[in-house]
């Protein structure tokens, strides 16, 4: 069972007001985002899974009743009508691993009124952050241009919950591997990892370090040469790799650059290295990339055979968050539409049209493809229940190398992207103006009523208002 108190206090004075009022229709809420953020092309869809996770085991307890008695400030008592409360609806999404645009719904609920608003919260909150960052970490493997990508982000990322999303999303798109072990081992993600300055530091000398390093280690091993002169750590470095027989080095030795000009530096290593003959050992380069910088690099052709992103990449430092949102566009059978400046929404449940070349069409859920188009949001959970077995990270990866291979060219660029724009359909327009025109006549006639004049009439005991 999961924390139902994880979740905003809004949500549990509207699921309230609802069960008192008798309001348990089914209502359908889309989870989209409204535009896309600056220098991105596209979006990921991750999330999902965590979300259906919650979702399956939501349930309502004595102990969250408690809770939300508490901050309300009223007895427990009040709030018993929420005790028990499950989620019992229907989920159709976007799976895990495709590329989505602006407006898109990545998931709708369909579920009674109060279960549907009180799971919005930790629904948005997983859908919204790890569709941040997978699409953070998919640029960062466009800009590498078929080089290795892994993950050093768990040290300063938003909580360790956080991590490991970050570790899950980013092999999802391409990473080749984790520095965080926990999601190493939960996924089956490959765990990569060097020494710090501290290892280095704690030794009399360089060398004393290195060989101490692979005295416990049987290799390959990585080097962290730039503790203190990066080509003098080079030259440290080479002489024990060159040391060590050729089943101890590894194929896969190599030394990183962690700070500095990392095209100089690379291609100054990559000399000293061939000159002793190293030409297998790798240089690995860290230290504050991101997508940016990678490319930077790669377009230079400095000689780096992996790069480990971190910080930047993890808390998508340019682009921390997405303009989701979390919107009713149906109930008991009534298409609804909000109407507020610049955040309108479209009515009815939806679905989404994969077309060639990434003319999407949004359209009503029951409609018909377009010609060559294929729909995307697939129904993952009905009855509270999950429809088919969790999806593996390889068929995640896959699903994302398969749309990423069809985007347009225009949108995969790093710099001054150009993202695809979907449009909607004929039905979902028609839609849309005769539900706008019916509320425009409704708050119209409310707005008249509320400014009739009042009428003096004259009685018998005086003058009365109406």
């Amino acid at each position: 069972m999961t924390d139902a108190t994880t979740t905003d206090l809004y949500e549990v004075t509207m699921a309230m007001s609802y069960l008192r009022e008798g309001m348990t229709g089914p209502a359908t809420f889309s989870l989209f985002v409204r535009d896309l953020p600056p220098e991105r092309g596209f979006l990921v869809a991750a999330g999902l899974e965590s979300a259906l996770d919650y979702l399956s085991g939501f349930q309502v307890g004595a102990d969250d009743v408690d809770a939300f008695a508490a901050v309300l400030r009223r007895s427990p008592r009040d709030l018993h009508p929420l005790l028990g409360l499950e989620f019992t609806g229907r989920v159709r999404a976007v799976p895990e691993g495709r590329i989505v645009l602006a407006g898109e719904p990545l998931l709708e609920v369909t579920a009674p009124l109060p279960q549907a608003q009180l799971v919005e919260t930790y629904v948005l909150n997983q859908l919204s952050h790890q569709t941040t960052i997978a699409s953070k970490a998919a640029r960062c493997v466009l800009a590498a241009a078929g080089r290795p990508v892994v993950d050093f982000s768990l040290r300063r990322t938003h909580g360790p919950q956080s991590g490991f999303q970050a570790a899950r999303v980013g092999a999802m798109v391409g990473f080749a591997g984790t520095s965080n072990v926990a999601a190493a081992t939960a996924f089956g993600i490959p765990a990569v990892g060097t020494m710090a300055h501290s290892f280095v530091e704690a030794f009399a000398s360089e060398e004393e370090a290195f060989r101490a390093f692979a005295r416990s280690h049987p290799g390959p091993v990585t080097f962290l040469v730039d503790t203190y002169d990066t080509e003098a750590g080079v030259r440290v470095a080479a002489r024990v790799l060159r040391d060590l027989d050729g089943s101890a080095r590894g194929a896969g030795s190599a030394v990183r650059l962690d700070s500095g000009d990392l095209r100089d530096l690379a291609a100054r290593t990559r000399f000293l290295l061939d000159a002793e003959g190293l030409t297998d050992v790798r240089i690995v380069a860290s230290g504050g990339l991101d997508e940016y910088a990678v490319d930077d690099l790669v377009r230079s052709g400095a000689p780096i055979d992996t790069y480990a992103v971190g910080t930047r990449v993890g808390v998508s430092a340019d682009a921390p968050y997405l303009d989701s949102a979390y919107k009713m566009v149906e109930y008991e059978g009534r298409p609804v539409m909000k109407l507020s400046s610049a955040k309108v929404t479209a009515p009815g449940p939806k679905q989404v049209f994969r077309c060639p070349g990434y003319a999407d069409v949004i359209g009503l859920a029951d409609e018909q493809p377009p010609d060559g188009g294929r729909p995307l949001l697939e129904t993952v959970m009905r009855g509270g229940q999950r429809t088919g077995t969790r999806p593996t990270l390889d068929e995640c990866r896959e699903r994302f190398a398969a749309d990423l291979g069809g985007l347009p060219s225009a949108a995969r660029r790093i710099r001054a992207p150009v993202a695809p724009r979907a449009t909607a359909s004929e039905r979902l327009n028609a839609l849309a103006a005769r539900v706008r025109r019916r509320v425009e006549e409704q708050t119209a006639a409310a707005s008249a009523r509320s400014s009739v004049p009042e009428r003096t009439v004259s009685g018998p005991h005086g003058s009365v208002s109406r």
